[in-house]
């Protein structure tokens, strides 16, 4: 998916380009900067520096990655917080931005960030996320490339009290241990549909068969496709195709196959993505989510968190996975 949140040691990861929160000399530092220099080789990665530097609080510098699995670094020089009345805001958000224009610049198709400035620059965490959401999602609206925040542990994420707390409301009210789903999950062998199996780590878990319908009530409720059930509601909205899949955190190849694939069906979470970006009510969402053989359930915990955003009426996937990410469950998208 185009923007995800996860939990990994970002000198580790395979992507075109990791993002170095620097300092304004460009020298190694501590934390994850220290990091970043060493697993790519001090001596090469402070050489390459010093011929960028300095460089202004905001503003980002690319060099090549060296002994890191990532070919480049990009450089950006995060804010350090002080009331939040100084312009910290606009200047990181300014790192954020000049780090992706200088992956787009070299040709990267992925990229890798930490949580900028929200450690010894003293960023409060949940603010500093609120920044790095909000500049990825705009730069995303414009430009295709796979976008990573990368958190070495949970202690670096930090969701709104106000929100989280809400949310947990909500889980208490409506979680249920035993399985009780909305509809059931439909008995797709009995339409002879090729399905992956539902594995916990991506779905949140594997749905059992509803048994209380025949074949033919089935077969009636799934005959519109997936596809041209979506596709009706995209225009019913009165939405383009660029704006669905961009706001629902979709790769558009993947919307292609769900687009022209009429039999193709999607995993339950791209397939929830796309009615929380049509803003769809949950009886619509119930519906589209029955075209590809899926139901909401009061027994998942995945299903409940999304519910809460449905029915409060906040449509937004990234706002919806900050909340899954911190409950360690997959996230919308695909």
């Amino acid at each position: 998916m185009p923007f995800t949140i996860i939990r990994q040691d970002i000198t580790k990861m395979e992507v075109d380009a990791i993002v170095n929160a620097a300092n304004t000399d460009l020298r190694m530092g501590g934390g994850v900067c220290g990091a970043i220099f060493a697993a790519a080789g001090a001596a090469e990665l402070q050489a390459a520096c010093d011929k960028l530097a300095p460089i202004k609080t905001g503003e980002a510098v690319i060099t090549l990655g060296f002994s890191l699995s990532a070919k480049y670094v990009i450089h950006t020089a995060g804010v350090v917080y002080r009331n939040g009345a100084s312009g910290e805001e606009a200047l990181l958000r300014a790192c954020y931005i000049n780090s992706l224009k200088r992956a787009v610049e070299n040709n990267c198709e992925s990229i890798a960030f930490p949580l900028i400035s929200s450690g010894i620059y003293g960023y409060p965490k949940d603010e500093a996320l609120k920044v790095a959401t909000g500049a990825i999602h705009e730069f995303l609206e414009d430009h295709d490339l796979d976008v990573y925040l990368a958190l070495f542990n949970k202690t670096a994420f930090t969701v709104s009290r106000e929100l989280l707390g809400e949310v947990e409301a909500y889980i208490d009210e409506h979680y249920v241990e035993e399985h009780h789903s909305r509809l059931g999950i439909r008995r797709r062998e009995l339409l002879d549909v090729e399905i992956k199996a539902l594995d916990c780590a991506d779905q949140g878990a594997v749905y059992e068969y509803a048994s209380s319908e025949g074949i033919e009530d089935i077969i009636g409720k799934l005959d519109a496709s997936f596809s041209d059930t979506l596709l009706r509601l995209i225009d019913a909205k009165g939405r383009t195709d660029v704006e669905v899949y961009k706001k629902a955190n979709i790769d558009r190849k993947l919307f292609s196959k769900i687009r022209i694939g009429k039999e193709y069906l999607p995993s339950k979470r791209t397939a929830i993505a796309l009615a929380v970006a049509l803003e769809l009510t949950l009886d619509e969402i119930d519906d589209l989510l029955e075209r590809a053989g899926y139901a909401l359930s009061h027994s998942q915990m995945f299903d409940v968190i999304v519910e809460y955003f449905i029915v409060n009426g906040k449509h937004d996937v990234y706002a919806i996975n900050e909340v899954l990410f911190k409950y360690d469950q997959p996230l919308l998208g695909g």
